[in-house]
């Protein structure tokens, strides 16, 4: 196996994680994140209308998902994430420009359609380009990496947001997070991009030798290999899972916080205690790759006992444990994912990554109506230890199987079709 001393292309690897890294961090350093849901009551608008508006984003990004994977294979997956920020800050200039339910609508449309485009193409790029320098084993520390740097990013915007809004008002918040957004389309148009398209052989009969004819022809490709591969099918159901349930917990987190009785000043403290534990999961994504399936079935299921302990606790402290928690669960979500990108090997990579993603936003849907149906009858720390429990079949999942070992792959030679660096 290449270790990162060895990688014949050890300085295009490190430029390549810089790049992605920054694009990553750009992302989420938005200083509207902590403060739209409260521009949007200052212009009148109710809970329900905001929730509408919550709802319209979700749907947005799940209809966008599949189409905006299969446009990335299309073309230049570059181009498709420059492209995705673009569109977010037009939505958040909308908010400013014409404060209105309609605009905050279409704003959200955007950004829906924008987070979207990001979501498959980005992790293409990073593992095809990773694989073409010979560095493919390297995939999960990257990702656990980015992770670090968007959370970091994310932390540092909800702290700056405050002393810009009180010098400059929301107009400044709002200009802000548009040029952020300006600057992480400018990331994004940086990134290298080397493709080489390859004949699926699921693809639409009028393909030319380059891959599949359209986007009904990559569409086709990436549902077969969804489908007919069962190590491909395998982790993505294992990447949907993780994921959605998760990922909609974390939303939650305050409310649990809340619950303890902790003091109104004490619970951004305590979130930030959860937040600190998935940090500390994506940074050690390097050393979670050596584990073998069962170690991290076995891990799984201790960070599923350790938030329901937690949770149930209904003491501040007990955040930390479901800090342990999610710090397992973010770490696993980068494992899978990399399991997911290291089983893919036709040409529609960015399609299955974002049929993973389609699934995951179902998920998490479905774990919010839960939440919701559950939250009528029992206390937040109770309704936090139930939903964590399909972790445990999760768990059992991982430990059937033994992960793949991490293999080096040589760069891929022959002619291919390359994007300009």
């Amino acid at each position: 196996m290449l270790t990162p001393s060895s990688c014949p292309n050890d300085a295009a690897v490190r430029r390549l994680e810089r790049r992605l890294c920054l694009y990553a961090g750009l992302e989420d350093f938005v200083l509207l994140y902590p403060l739209y849901a409260l521009l949007f009551a200052e212009h009148g608008l109710t809970t329900a209308e905001i929730s509408s508006l919550f709802a319209l984003w979700s749907l947005t990004g799940l209809v966008a998902e599949v189409p905006s994977g299969v446009w990335a294979d299309l073309v230049s997956r570059r181009l498709v994430l420059a492209t995705g920020p673009v569109l977010t800050g037009a939505g958040f200039a909308l908010w400013t420009l014409v404060p209105s339910y309609g605009a905050f609508a279409a704003g959200f449309v955007l950004w829906g359609l924008g987070g979207s485009l990001r979501s498959g193409a980005y992790e293409a790029l990073a593992h095809d380009e990773l694989e073409r320098l010979g560095a493919a084993s390297r995939y999960a520390r990257l990702m656990g990496r980015a992770a670090a740097w968007s959370m970091a990013a994310t932390a540092a915007a909800t702290a700056a947001a405050a002393p810009v809004l009180a010098v400059g008002g929301p107009a400044a918040v709002a200009a802000a997070s548009v040029i952020t957004c300006v600057l992480c389309a400018v990331a994004g148009a940086t990134l290298p991009e080397h493709r080489q398209r390859r004949q699926h052989p699921e693809a639409a009969p009028d393909a030319g030798e380059d891959g599949p004819a359209g986007p009904a022809g990559t569409l086709r490709a990436g549902l077969a290999e969804a489908r007919g591969s069962a190590p491909v099918r395998r982790a993505l159901l294992l990447s949907v899972a993780v994921t959605s349930l998760w990922g909609a917990l974390d939303e939650y987190v305050p409310l649990l916080a809340a619950a303890t009785g902790a003091a109104a000043s004490a619970v951004p403290l305590l979130v930030l205690v959860v937040w600190a534990g998935v940090t500390a999961g994506a940074l050690l994504v390097g050393r979670g790759e050596r584990l073998s399936g069962r170690a991290t079935g076995v891990l799984l299921a201790g960070g599923a006992a350790a938030t329901a302990a937690g949770a149930l606790s209904g003491h501040p402290a007990g955040l930390l444990l479901v800090g342990a928690g999610f710090l397992v669960f973010q770490l696993t979500d980068v494992l899978v994912d990399a399991r997911l990108q290291a089983a893919i090997t036709g040409p529609s990579r960015a399609t299955v990554t974002s049929l993973a993603g389609l699934g995951s936003g179902a998920g998490t849907l479905a774990v919010y109506a839960a939440y919701a149906a559950l939250s009528g009858h029992a206390s937040h720390g109770t309704v936090f230890a139930l939903l964590v429990l399909p972790y445990l079949a999760v768990a059992a999942a991982l430990c059937a199987r033994p992960a793949p070992t991490a293999r080096a792959v040589a760069p891929a030679q022959g002619p291919r079709d390359r994007v300009a660096d």
